[in-house]
């Protein structure tokens, strides 16, 4: 089954009509093409279809199914009291040129069943839009981040912005904790920063007679880390790499000892405030600090071991000023008496 659809004037949209045929659902400008001038004969023409890509029913329970056919006509149907193959969720996935053309669309349906005596029915319904031959890449918010979605963090090169890695769970981790709970064997096993969780983590380290502080320090420092720590943060969760003004630079805090000592915690702090209107308020980054805690090697005699706790984290601070109730100012009264109006008296 496929949709079809065209772009009308307001003109347009007084003449359109829905017209079924076999296996489609066309909405056309007018009943019939040739009655149409040139000009909206091409309008007429160029139409897009929307082809129907995935149609999943969910049962009143809740469990939901994804139908293998897409192509029967479901139409919905009433039993008693409740309907079925409502339209409960409805995503839209559109693709266009360079040029700003639509080339395709598709859409992803969900359909269920709903109650005739429920005073309201929700439905849910989103549009995607990706530009053809490009790898498109998930947001964090638009244009503030949503809790809950992994912070945008890039490196800066010069003469190309930010660059990004295209795993966007992957651009600002922390380490992971192992049930083993062995920091020298959880290099590698990271967690993304969500916006607006506070998150801890940790591992253990075992220290022996025979360990090396000059060895060690930079082992747990990228295991703290990571491999590849970013320079920058996306203040928004819908920053383009190419905005770099939209780019904040990710602030290093590290005790620098005059001896050996090594890393014992990662801490990672976000500041962030509310922008915007007091209605929709978006969530803005103001700062990120990263704060590397270090400790001198303990002393252990032989035959014998000790073990030390070593911890990172992730924390979100809220600076944002009260709200203020702004108004605009009064318009100025001007008004222009005829030169004699007190004619006379002066």
């Amino acid at each position: 089954m496929q949709m079809c659809f065209s772009e009308c004037t307001p003109l347009d949209k007084a003449l359109r009509s829905l017209v079924n045929v076999p296996s489609s659902l066309c909405l056309v400008c007018a009943p019939d093409c040739s009655q149409l001038d040139l000009l909206r004969l091409i309008r007429c023409i160029l139409q897009v279809n929307i082809t129907i890509q995935s149609i999943t029913v969910q049962s009143p329970e809740g469990l939901r199914t994804r139908l293998k056919n897409t192509d029967a006509l479901i139409l919905p149907t009433l039993n008693g009291q409740s309907c079925s193959n409502v339209v409960l969720e409805a995503s839209y996935l559109i693709t266009f040129t360079e040029a700003g053309e639509i080339a395709s669309a598709g859409v992803s349906l969900i359909l269920g069943t709903i109650n005739m005596m429920a005073r309201f029915v929700l439905q849910s319904f989103e549009i995607r839009f990706i530009q053809e031959e490009t790898q498109p890449v998930r947001l964090s918010g638009s244009p503030g981040y949503v809790v809950g979605l992994p912070i945008k963090a890039g490196f800066r090169t010069a003469g190309s912005g930010i660059v990004q890695s295209t795993n966007e769970a992957g651009q600002l981790t922390l380490m992971k904790s192992t049930p083993a709970q062995n920091c020298l064997a959880v290099e590698g096993v990271r967690t993304p920063v969500l916006f607006g969780y506070s998150m801890l983590s940790g591992c253990q380290l075992r220290i022996t007679k025979d360990a090396d502080c000059r060895l060690l320090a930079p082992a747990l420092l990228s295991v703290l880390k990571g491999q590849n720590f970013p320079d920058y943060v996306a203040s928004f969760g819908d920053s383009l790499p190419q905005n770099e003004l939209d780019w904040l630079q990710i602030s290093n805090n590290v005790t620098e000892a005059s001896t050996c000592e090594i890393p014992v915690s990662f801490q990672i702090e976000v500041k962030w405030t509310k922008y915007g209107s007091l209605v929709n308020p978006q969530a803005k980054i103001v700062s990120l600090t990263a704060t590397v805690m270090t400790a001198a090697l303990p002393q252990v005699d032989s035959g014998s071991e000790q073990t030390i706790q070593i911890f990172s984290s992730a924390t979100f601070v809220d600076v944002s000023a009260p709200a203020e109730p702004g108004y605009k100012a009064r318009p100025p009264i001007e008004a222009n008496l005829p030169f004699d109006f007190f004619f006379p008296f002066v």
